[in-house]
């Protein structure tokens, strides 16, 4: 519902497939009528990855990264400082959005093709076929779209969630 919303816009700027709902609600409605239960889930095959890979990758980017500039070696930071931690927040929050960012394009892709009465995909038959569509006509470099947007979004929010996160277990 959020991808058929965000996704909308007046014919004249439209790009993609433009789902035409009134509001929340009659998107809802209009999914379910058209597609039933399944039609509210369609592109979870990619939304699951997503969520899994950018968790492991947030949580094993955040502890080394952090620990670093605290080292004795360096000494940029003082141990346990708050900036050593922001710092690890910083890293982890670029690695989250380029292990993510594929993952977000084939979701968005597959949330957002037309598809048929049967509610199968007109453009993509599933998260591998999407993949190697968007990779044979962009290249690799097509599943990054929107990079930088993804880290806006997910920069700040790894970075402020592992660090209250490590303040409350500090405590």
């Amino acid at each position: 519902v959020k991808t058929h919303l965000q996704a909308q816009t007046l014919s004249a700027m439209a790009v993609g497939h433009q789902h035409n709902h009134e509001s929340i609600s009659g998107a809802f409605k209009s999914i379910y009528q058209q597609h039933g239960v399944v039609g509210l889930w369609r592109g979870v095959t990619g939304a699951v990855p997503r969520v899994a890979v950018g968790s492991a990758v947030q949580l094993a980017t955040f502890a080394s990264p952090k620990d670093l500039p605290s080292s004795r070696e360096r000494q940029w930071f003082r141990k346990g400082s708050w900036a050593a931690v922001l710092a690890g927040g910083m890293v982890s929050g670029v690695a989250v959005a380029v292990t993510m960012t594929p993952f977000d394009t084939i979701s968005t892709r597959l949330y957002n093709q037309p598809v048929d009465a049967d509610g199968t995909g007109k453009l993509y038959r599933g998260f591998l076929d999407c993949i190697l569509q968007i990779s044979s006509k962009e290249g690799l470099l097509g599943l990054y779209k929107g990079l930088g947007a993804v880290y806006l979004r997910l920069g700040p929010h790894t970075v402020l969630s592992l660090f209250f996160w490590d303040k409350l277990r500090n405590m």
